[in-house]
């Protein structure tokens, strides 16, 4: 019993936790009220950058473990690749991530190689983990090493710690209910699942509530998007669409309007810092949830360092 683990939530979270536990010898189960192709997870666009994500140097270095994983992980199969990424940054941003990067992989953008309007930005080689692919790679492999999956609802955190002698709660934005926290937020998301563009993958995320990104993915790209703080809509916003798209156009990010082939809406989990502990009254359970917009960036780096702390403690 010892040897068994409980882990709650389908998401990159709860898949990448799930398979690092196996890894370590422990026989996991997953519980979550719904699969993996219902969760946000599925929804996003999954790119190697610590947006939103607290406490920076926690995240950096979950980050920099993840980004090694992620190189291991890079196939044609799970839909894993290394792309190369332009963050456009200001004074106020937050550079720390680029010292994590191997040196060969990060530099500064040249005059000529930024778009119009834009002072400042790094080139990077980044990983880019495209859901519909790498989520079911990862589930799969999750089964094959004998991993069980229940589709149950766990309603409360005395519920919870019912479920095993040690349960990891990965519930993201249910943990907000779920433990009753205060500091766990929505952002609210919303992207554009266009026609594949023919310009760079890049963020700017140097104005709030003026997010604006592209991702371009094997056979699409994914241009965004929005960073409502508190926004619980789930609904898809037809102004909010015309704004993404304004903004695409006005940033120089791109050459064209794209074609919109799907409208995507999710809550991001964001914490004033991850929530990565035992509970204070349910000494079995242990909180791995509040990634911010940074779910895909850090999941391998949390769950091998929880894998690692599991393992010790046996």
């Amino acid at each position: 019993m010892q040897k068994k683990v409980v882990v709650v939530g389908s998401g990159i979270v709860g898949l990448t936790t799930a398979l690092q536990l196996q890894e370590k010898g422990f026989q996991v189960e997953i519980v979550s009220k719904e699969p993996f192709q219902k969760t946000l997870s599925h929804k996003v666009g999954a790119i190697w950058f610590p947006f939103e994500v607290h406490p920076i140097e926690k995240a950096n270095k979950w980050a920099a473990y993840s980004y090694q994983k992620y190189l291991e992980e890079v196939s044609l199969k799970n839909g894993v690749s290394i792309i190369p990424f332009m963050v456009v940054y200001n004074s106020e941003s937050d550079t720390s991530w680029t010292s994590h990067l191997p040196d060969d992989q990060v530099r500064k953008a040249h005059d000529h190689e930024l778009p119009k309007g834009v002072e400042n930005a790094f080139l990077a080689q980044v990983p880019l983990a495209e859901p519909p692919l790498y989520l079911p790679y990862l589930f799969q492999k999750f089964l094959d090493a004998d991993g069980q999956f229940i589709l149950k609802e766990v309603k409360s955190l005395q519920e919870m710690a019912s479920l095993g002698c040690r349960v990891v709660n990965c519930t993201g934005m249910g943990a907000k209910d779920l433990c009753r926290d205060i500091h766990l937020k929505p952002m609210r998301g919303q992207i554009l699942r266009c026609e594949k563009l023919t310009g760079a993958s890049c963020v700017n995320s140097t104005e709030p509530g003026k997010l604006t990104y592209i991702f371009n993915r094997s056979t699409d790209s994914i241009v965004g998007g929005t960073d409502y703080i508190n926004d619980y809509n789930e609904q898809v916003d037809d102004v909010d669409t015309q704004k993404i798209l304004d903004r695409l156009k006005t940033s120089g990010l791109s050459e064209k309007q794209p074609e919109v082939l799907e409208i995507l809406v999710g809550l991001r989990p964001l914490r004033s810092e991850v929530r990565f502990e035992y509970d204070a009254e349910y000494s079995n359970i242990f909180h791995n949830y509040g990634h911010g917009g940074a779910g895909f960036t850090v999941a391998w780096g949390c769950a091998i360092e929880l894998a690692e702390r599991f393992k010790k403690q046996l």
